[in-house]
């Protein structure tokens, strides 16, 4: 049972009731986590529960070295300072946006007489200026910058602006000053091009065609020929700029919309951008340290964080679950908002539930994209190897990692799979999956499972047989797959699955030849053969995420081929109801109608006819049980 240090013990038995923020120190004084209370002693104290069994608490607490906190008025002066906080320290144990950077916005220096528009990555919310953002892109933002300034004209240039200059620069020339430098342009003009720019930028535009329009033809009809190319450049851009921001739902909307996509590890916010009905942009935002967290507390922790940064808080954000202390967080976005309502929302029909499915589905495709470019990432990888060899004390860096994993469902369809790694990234095509066959009639047993799994692979290796392995759909076997010998082997599991594999490694004498380790999931404790204690990395470290990575790939793929067996044992088993069905037709028709039951019982008594082996009076008895 679980006892805080001493040194904890005093802490917590000094605890104010007081609410405020706490912040939890490792060895090292850094700050590992921050959070919030209504009442500091009953909150910090609840980590330190023996009863409290929650995987992140129990990582987190064997950490904590001491405990810092800070008396505030009220939950709201809280939730600021822990946003402050958390950015400021970005805690290993906080729900954090995963890139360190800071997020590019849009300032426009309204303070000056001739108001720059220009890009930062720093906000003042007192320095009189107007800010949109952040945007996840700098490169997308700036690609929109330029296309609002062949509509909007602004100045670029240091030049002290009093109309007086002999000569503009390049800009004017090509369009992209009006010429405030020598007159050309004045303080009142240039200020209602930078109101109309602002307009775009909160969802605005179709107005201000119009107007460019009526003032285009009213210079066509003057013979101001020049002038009225000028704004038909200026209506063609900014439409250009409109067509991206395209009309979602009704005009008199304002809102933000969040979708979550989120796997074991990683997770991601998909963050879509409205006003007056159209989304004016959509950004993504990667997160990290969520893997124990639920998606309440994720969705609240991005709000958080993002909106403490925002240069606008909109009068509604949608979302696809209402987080954690709502109302304090809708209070908070009111006082972001100078008073003005916000609320939270999450709708369950209707237009506003079909953003939410849009920007969740996003958010899961951006996911899979990212993951998929770290997964290719080739220093990133190479890295991981270099220290899962150090940190494994390995002969060399793992670069081929086999990966074992055992699946059943509903005590049935006992299954084992083998996915590999090669230089840190996932080789499909070597994925193996073996039907287990010798425990099926004992019911379920993890052990002989994969004492069965691996005694199959490495008799493969010995005897070069190739005949028992049931491939993944659509690969076709090779023999130098199971000819080679893996730089790691690694199962999912604890001591006892490791011992399994040392025991079958040992029956073909190639314990010295292949080096093995498992990883149990609870704690992420890695095992290595005789070392009687668990290594424990902290969850950044990237040899424990490539482990993890080729351990929920095995997972994956293991489940994947259970459910895929258990469905064509469905189908079968309908069919074997059948008179004059027998093995060779019942496979005949599953590969005639691609393992589909229902286009089996769609298909005519013509069309079943044309299977071989089935007669007309089978295809009758087949609609007839069907």
């Amino acid at each position: 049972m679980y006892t805080a240090p001493d040194h904890i013990q005093h802490i917590l038995r000094h605890l104010p009731t007081s609410t405020g923020v706490y912040q939890m120190l490792n060895k090292k004084g850094r700050v590992i986590y921050v959070g919030k209370a209504k009442s500091l002693r009953n909150r910090v104290r609840s980590y330190f529960q023996p009863s409290n069994r929650d995987p992140k608490v129990i990582q987190m607490r064997e950490q904590i070295e001491d405990i810092k906190i800070i008396i505030l008025e009220n939950e709201l002066m809280a939730l600021n300072t822990e946003a402050q906080l958390i950015n400021a320290h970005r805690p290993r144990f906080n729900v954090i946006w995963k890139d360190d950077k800071r997020y590019p916005y849009i300032v426009i220096r309204l303070k000056d007489d001739f108001p720059k528009v220009e890009l930062t990555r720093r906000i003042n919310r007192r320095d009189g200026n107007r800010y949109f953002g952040p945007y996840a892109s700098v490169w997308a933002l700036r690609n929109s910058l330029e296309a609002l300034r062949r509509a909007f004209p602004f100045l670029t240039c240091d030049r002290d602006i009093t109309g007086q200059d002999e000569r503009a620069c390049l800009y004017y020339d090509i369009h992209l000053c009006g010429g405030p430098c020598i007159g050309k342009q004045t303080k009142n003009e240039y200020r209602a091009s930078i109101e109309g720019l602002m307009d775009v930028l909160e969802g605005g535009g179709s107005d201000i065609i119009d107007d460019l329009k009526i003032k285009m033809e009213a210079a066509a009809d003057n013979l101001d020929f020049e002038r009225a190319a000028i704004l038909r450049d200026r209506v063609k851009a900014l439409e250009s700029v409109m067509t991206r921001q395209y009309l979602v739902t009704s005009p008199d909307t304002n809102c933000d919309v969040l979708g979550l996509g989120k796997d074991t590890y990683h997770a991601l916010i998909q963050l879509f951008i409205i006003r007056k009905g159209r989304m004016i942009a959509s950004e993504s935002f990667p997160l990290e340290n969520i893997e124990f967290e639920q998606a309440a507390d994720i969705i609240g922790s991005f709000i958080t964080q993002y909106y403490n940064e925002a240069g606008i808080v909109p009068p509604e954000i949608i979302l696809p679950e209402m987080p954690t202390d709502s109302k304090v967080l809708t209070a908070w976005l009111q006082e972001k908002r100078e008073g003005k309502s916000v609320k939270l929302t999450v709708p369950q029909r209707g237009e506003k539930r079909k953003l939410i499915t849009r920007a969740t589905e996003t958010a899961k495709e951006q996911l899979n994209l990212l993951e998929a470019q770290w997964a290719n990432d080739t220093v990133r990888q190479e890295n991981a190897l270099k220290d899962l060899q150090d940190v494994l004390k390995l002969p060399g860096p793992p670069n081929r990692i086999e990966c074992y994993d055992i699946s059943t469902l509903q005590g049935t369809s006992t299954i084992a799979s083998r996915v590999v790694f090669v230089q840190g990234a996932p080789r499909k095509s070597e994925y193996r999956k073996f039907n287990i066959k010798t425990v099926a009639h004992e019911g379920p047993d993890d052990f002989a499972s994969m004492r069965e799994a691996l005694t199959r692979r490495f008799k493969r290796y010995v005897d070069g047989l190739t005949e028992d392995a049931v491939l993944a759909p659509g690969k076709k076997d090779n023999d130098e797959t199971w000819r080679i010998l893996p730089d790691l082997l690694l199962i999912d599991g604890g001591k006892g699955q490791l011992n399994i594999a040392v025991e079958v490694l040992d029956e073909f004498h190639l314990r010295d030849q292949v080096p093995v380790a498992s990883l149990a999931k609870r704690i992420e404790e890695i095992f290595v053969p005789g070392q009687p204690e668990s290594i424990i990395l902290p969850r950044s470290h990237s040899a424990l995420q490539l482990l993890q990575r080729a351990r929920d790939e095995a997972h994956r793929f293991a489940v994947t081929a259970n459910r895929s067996q258990r469905q064509k044992k469905g189908l079968v088993s309908q069919l074997e109801t059948i008179p004059g069905v027998g093995p060779a037709r019942r496979k005949a028709l599953l590969k005639a109608f691609n393992n589909d039951i229902n286009a089996i019982r769609e298909a005519t008594v013509e069309q079943l006819t044309q299977i071989s082996g089935i007669t007309q009076e089978i295809a009758q008895a087949i609609k007839a049980h069907l």
